[in-house]
């Protein structure tokens, strides 16, 4: 593999460069990872899925990726570059040409575990990176650029899914985002393995809290004994201050987490929504977390603090959570929706970004060299709670399954008919018996409306239909002239059908109003109609109850977010910019005393 390691501490430029490449990186595995979320309802009718078996895999996904973060753990002794080029290789392949050719669930379920377990080694890589390349106080800033990481990635799915999905999308589409993603993770790999670098042990091992520190951080990099430093990681990190702000911010972002897998599946089933809006949607979720991560985290490094950021987050997080739950069962539009997560989505960030930025230098003060596996045991408790919060989820939600099949198998253009249908029965049922009066009444309509000018004339046509009188006043009623003639003769030839119509003309006259709703139904596919009429009462049922199992399940990410805000205070970091920027001059101070010292001992 390409020796990677930087042996002296890089200038401004080539800095940023490797940190744009590991966020490029981190953007890229998340795209990869969140793709099923957009074509989740066609997968589940294609492959023949569930959506329980879809939660478990999810799952179980998370849980493999725990794992994979613990491995990667490892990369404070072996080192984080090799692991995430390595990993964009194996998943833009397994995406673009392995994934897409499953043909039934199991096959697609053991693939998106290997996926998953690359990018929960992933998941502390490349965090891990940015720490290294970001002193505290740019270190904000800098994770809010890898925050937008997940986020951006989710935004990539959405919008790449809304201008390539059509209305009514073919279960088989769903091939056609993997095969995306999956050659855009390939170029990114060939990026990151000609570009993409890493800081020797003796640099990274250290803490940096400004590029002032550079120079010292240099000099004692020659001294430092790496092994003495990574003996027993794990147990040098097992403290309140890790473990419980861990879990905080992991239920914290339950609510990220039901939006990455089951947003799609949400929108279109309690709010009704085309696989195309739904992921629509999406772009404003994405897009305004995006803003927040990246702002509030150089806002953050301004200040010098992170702990009021969280607190001012989250509480407005869990406000709008409230405000956002309270929508299903109501007929909310599309825009009232998109404003509601938006907002959400922006408190979301002000509340993350700052957190891992706290995360990264609680690690720090335990212990500098140790910084992957702070992240690893992160990066092993969130995949934990995901894990166990998607097994939670199908008992609490259970009618998502009939509701996304009707969707798939009854396209969205044909629903208002069907309600129609269902709501006017009495309706529906005339005009199924006078079907045939009602064809012909419109096959003959030009006929039947000049016999309602004068009904004698043509009565008397039938018992004498070789009248000159009659057929010139008759000609004359049909519009005059080979017109008339022409219809005229239309009648003669066709009297039992047009008299058909005539005999039931009050019946047909109740159904004037309703024309429209009446052609548009008209219109619905037979067998769409077969499996509306074959499902449509278990449909129902899941109508009447899946909102309010979707407000108990928004109901519990509410309590996650409370939870984040009691463990704010566990973290390292001052309350107060100015107190926060007093510790930054003592430590300015403390270091040109060991740089002097360094010089008189030289």
């Amino acid at each position: 593999m390409t020796q990677r390691q930087l042996d002296a501490y890089p200038d401004t430029g080539p800095r940023v460069a490797y940190l744009g490449i590991t966020v490029l990186a981190t953007v890229t595995l998340y795209y990869e990872l969140y793709v099923l979320g957009s074509v989740s309802t066609l997968l589940l009718t294609k492959l023949h899925m569930s959506f329980s078996f879809l939660v478990v895999v999810l799952a179980v996904g998370n849980l493999v990726g725990a794992f994979g973060s613990l491995f990667a753990g490892l990369t404070d002794r072996l080192g984080r570059t090799n692991l995430v080029v390595v990993g964009l290789l194996l998943t833009g392949v397994l995406t673009a040409f392995v994934i897409p050719t499953a043909t039934s669930k199991w096959p697609f379920a053991i693939e998106y575990f290997i996926v998953g377990l690359v990018e929960g080694i992933c998941l502390v890589a490349t965090p891990a990176l940015i720490r290294d390349f970001s002193p505290q106080t740019g270190r904000a800033t800098a994770m809010g650029f890898w925050t937008s990481g997940p986020v951006l990635g989710s935004l990539i799915v959405a919008v790449v899914a809304s201008h390539t999905i059509g209305n009514t999308p073919s279960p088989s589409f769903w091939t056609h985002e993997f095969h995306i993603a999956g050659i855009a993770g390939l170029v990114v790999f060939v990026i990151c393995l000609v570009g993409m670098r890493e800081l020797s042990p003796g640099l990274r091992d250290q803490l940096m809290v400004s590029m002032r520190d550079r120079a010292l951080v240099e000099a004692r990099a020659k001294g430092i004994d790496i092994e003495e430093a990574l003996r027993s990681p794990f147990r040098q990190l097992l403290h309140a201050d890790v473990i419980i702000s861990a879990i905080g911010v992991s239920v914290m972002l339950l609510i990220y987490y039901t939006a990455v897998g089951f947003g799609v599946i949400y929108f279109s089933t309690v709010f009704g929504f085309s696989v195309k809006d739904a992921n629509g949607l999406g772009n404003w979720n994405w897009g305004f977390n995006v803003i927040a991560v990246i702002l509030v985290g150089v806002v953050s490094d301004k200040l010098r603090v992170r702990k009021p950021f969280m607190i001012v987050g989250g509480a407005a997080a869990a406000l709008m959570v409230v405000l956002y739950l309270l929508q299903a069962g109501h007929h909310t539009s599309y825009y009232h929706l998109a404003i509601l997560l938006a907002l959400l989505s922006f408190t979301l960030g002000v509340a993350y970004t700052p957190w891992m930025a706290s995360f990264t230098e609680t690690v720090e003060a335990r212990n500098p060299a140790l910084t992957a596996t702070g992240l690893a045991i992160w990066g092993w408790i969130i995949r934990i709670v995901i894990f166990v919060s998607y097994l939670i989820l199908p008992h609490v939600i259970t009618t998502t399954s009939p509701l996304v099949d009707f969707s798939v198998n009854v396209p969205a253009q044909y629903q208002p008919a069907l309600t129609f249908a269902q709501t006017h029965p009495q309706v529906v049922a005339t005009a199924q018996k006078y079907q045939t009066q009602l064809a012909n009444a419109q096959r003959f309509a030009p006929e039947l409306a000049g016999i309602q000018k004068d009904p004698a004339t043509f009565l008397g046509l039938s018992s004498n239909p070789n009248d000159a009188t009659l057929q010139a006043k008759a000609i004359q009623d049909l519009g005059g002239g080979s017109q008339g003639v022409k219809e005229l003769q239309t009648i003669a030839s066709n009297q039992a059908a047009i008299q058909g119509v005539v005999a039931v003309a009050s019946q047909l006259q109740t159904l004037v109003p309703y024309t429209a709703q009446l052609t548009a139904l008209s219109k619905v596919p037979a067998p769409v109609i077969a499996y509306a009429t074959a499902h449509g009462a278990a449909v129902t049922t899941a109508l009447h109850t899946t909102s309010h199992q979707w407000k108990t399940w928004y109901w519990i990410c509410f309590g996650g977010i409370i939870f984040f805000l009691l463990c704010v205070p566990l973290l390292k970091g001052r309350w107060s910019p100015k107190l926060a920027k007093q510790d930054e001059d003592a430590h300015e101070a403390m270091v040109q005393a060991e740089l002097a010292k360094l010089g008189a001992s030289a």
